[in-house]
């Protein structure tokens, strides 16, 4: 949802200031349009580094969730036997579903990444420039993040898991299940950790905290979609 530092920066990479930026491009928009003419190159391009972020971020959520969930049903199961916490260990890194992981990851890397990134350029585009005094436009900011970035994150999230899984027409049964339930723990989630970001983290780690909070909402994603 909000997996995104403060002031255009988020998943451990910075966005770009449109109106610093302003007369920088202006000055390269000559020669940039000609080279675009020349080699015909001027449609989009993947923002490779936000894609890639995003899916090391989703990796990371998946495979805490996955080793968490099977190493406390391994110690359940095998409760009171001989066997030791590196024996149950062992058997609870051979049976990674990788092709779940690779799901989680897939979608960071295509959709979450990509997404994000659009998202954030837009609101640097439209909204006014922060400053410490503009207090609104941070709520605004955190609001906005929440009623229509994070309803989009999981629709999305939701129907490429359940492409994968050859059950889309099981689709409208996970959203009335899981969609509403989700949505409201990434407000309980992200609203208090943005709240933090914005009044409480210094400017120079908001990067680093936002970072940290998006694996453990992509943990949470993770063990719902595996339901």
């Amino acid at each position: 949802m909000e997996a995104l530092g403060g002031n255009g920066a988020f998943w451990g990479w910075n966005l770009p200031d449109i109106r610093s930026k302003k007369k920088r491009f202006q000055s390269k928009s000559k020669s940039s349009d000609s080279t675009a003419e020349a080699t015909g190159a001027g449609g989009y391009r993947l923002p490779l580094k936000q894609a890639v972020t995003a899916a090391s971020l989703a990796l990371t959520g998946d495979t805490i969730a996955q080793l968490s969930d099977r190493w406390r049903k391994q110690k359940q199961s095998l409760s009171g036997s001989s066997d030791t916490s590196k024996d149950i260990m062992s058997s609870v890194v051979s049976h990674h579903d990788w092709l779940r992981a690779l799901r989680m990851t897939s979608y960071g890397f295509l959709f979450y990444g990509p997404g994000s990134y659009a998202w954030y350029k837009c609101l640097d585009h439209y909204l006014p420039h922060q400053t410490a005094q503009n207090l609104m436009l941070k709520f605004l900011q955190v609001l906005l993040n929440q009623i229509v970035l994070g309803p989009c994150v999981i629709a999305v999230v939701f129907a490429w898991n359940n492409l994968w899984l050859g059950k889309l027409s099981q689709l409208p049964n996970k959203y009335q299940k899981d969609a509403l339930p989700t949505l409201f723990y990434g407000f309980r989630f992200w609203i208090p950790v943005s709240v933090l970001n914005f009044w409480v983290v210094p400017l120079q780690a908001r990067v680093a905290f936002m970072s940290t909070g998006s694996i453990f909402w992509n943990f949470f994603l993770s063990s719902t979609m595996s339901k």
